[in-house]
């Protein structure tokens, strides 16, 4: 079972990165999603080794963004794919067999494709505008017609400029969680109200494998 709430550290510099997981954890939240993307290649291995430090003392689960190699050598618990990483079934075979992929669909075709290529689960959006002029926002009604259509046991989650006074609206579509980055970056208490609203946040949860 994969927690409801991810929250994804971006940043800069290292610096950043660190002062926003060790918030974010201090905060509750039950996963970190790290995106190493804007790191120099030399410095992601050491900046992802210190993040994995504040995750494990805190025992949230640490997810490495496209970088599966890192996710194996330091055995965090999973990683997850964007459409133009590697395919997840060739991942699968790259990483622990306990380690957990996730990736990002924007498309009921590209959610197809994922389940049957080995996902654990599916990051859905964006569901509010976006700076990717061929990326075209999803409402509600898109979420319920691709989640009745699926009919799925495998999660789905929404991402894309969300705030508390989205998940209501969300959850009632049947998506199962969040992953969130700007609205917990403005405020680290957010996490705390998107835990209530989930239902998430549960010590005995994180101490949890995904499967």
């Amino acid at each position: 079972m994969i927690p409801k709430l991810h929250y994804i550290s971006q940043g800069a510099t290292a610096s950043i990165h660190l002062e926003n997981v060790q918030k974010a954890c201090s905060s509750g939240v039950e996963l970190i999603q790290l995106d190493l993307q804007h790191i120099p290649e030399n410095k992601r291995l050491t900046l992802a080794t210190e993040v994995l430090k504040i995750t494990t003392h805190f025992q949230t689960r640490l997810i490495i963004r496209s970088f599966y190699k890192i996710a194996y050598d330091l055995k965090v618990d999973g990683v997850y794919l964007l459409p133009t990483d590697s395919n997840p079934s060739h991942v699968r075979k790259q990483l622990y067999s306990w380690q957990s992929i996730g990736a990002m669909a924007h498309h009921i075709t590209d959610c197809e494709k994922l389940l049957h290529n080995d996902v654990d689960y599916i990051v859905l959006g964006p569901f509010k505008s976006t700076t990717d002029p061929a990326t075209s926002p999803l409402d509600l009604t898109a979420y319920s017609v691709i989640m009745d259509s699926l009919k799925t046991e495998t999660p789905l989650l929404a991402y894309g400029d969300i705030h508390t006074a989205d998940v209501k609206a969300i959850l009632e579509t049947g998506i199962s969680g969040l992953v969130v980055s700007q609205a917990i970056n403005d405020n680290f208490n957010h996490i705390k109200t998107f835990n209530q609203l989930l239902g998430a946040s549960s010590t005995d949860e994180m101490r949890h494998s995904f499967k």
